[in-house]
């Protein structure tokens, strides 16, 4: 890498204010905001508005979308054009 130009890779909390859930991981982004990690350092914290806590595909509760009642539907307003 060339040096210099990169910005710097360093811990980051993300927030998931809906679930309130946050992780540590590493990251390039940047925060004025700051919290207090659970190993006593402070961290920038970055605040999401979903994450795999509050989605609905990992918590479990997506919905089945009915395809074929939207294809019948399409078809017997349009017509089936061959």
């Amino acid at each position: 890498m060339k040096p210099g130009i990169h910005p710097p890779y360093r811990p980051v909390v993300f927030r998931d204010r809906a679930a309130g859930f946050a992780f540590l991981t590493r990251s390039t982004a940047t925060s004025d905001k700051t919290v207090e990690w659970e190993d006593g350092t402070t961290y920038p914290v970055i605040d999401v508005e979903i994450s795999s806590a509050s989605h609905p595909f990992y918590t479990g509760n997506a919905r089945v979308v009915d395809t074929a009642g939207r294809v019948e539907r399409f078809e017997r307003r349009y017509g089936r054009q061959r």
